[in-house]
């Protein structure tokens, strides 16, 4: 059974940061490119940043450029979103995605940010 967990979200002041992690089970994890979604209330959910089955190339929003980082752990089955300087648009929804053209796509069910004083 696929499953995909994410964790780390919270109640965060505007200026803070926060580490997301998503760990990953029952599928050949270093197979798949993984990506950071998120969605805010009454948004469209929205690619925040990507990154490639070896770890090698990563991709990000223009909104978190210079403040976010995505890596992965291929030995661990985990990605992580390392989230600074977060401002108050970041609050959200935050999803991990898993996709493979081969395998199929697979998604987590969430972790909520907020930033907010």
């Amino acid at each position: 059974q696929v499953q995909l967990v994410e964790s780390g979200g919270g109640l965060v002041q505007p200026g803070g940061s926060l580490r997301l992690s998503c760990a990953a089970s029952g599928l050949t994890f270093s197979m798949y490119i993984m990506s950071w979604y998120r969605q805010a209330p009454g948004k469209e959910r929205e690619l925040v940043a990507s990154i490639s089955s070896n770890g090698g190339t990563t991709n990000y929003a223009d909104s978190v450029k210079g403040r976010f980082t995505i890596s992965r752990d291929n030995a661990k089955n985990t990605v992580a979103l390392r989230m600074n300087s977060l401002k108050s648009e970041d609050t959200a929804l935050y999803y991990c995605k898993a996709v493979s053209s081969l395998l199929g796509t697979k998604w987590g069910q969430g972790t909520q940010v907020i930033v907010a004083s």
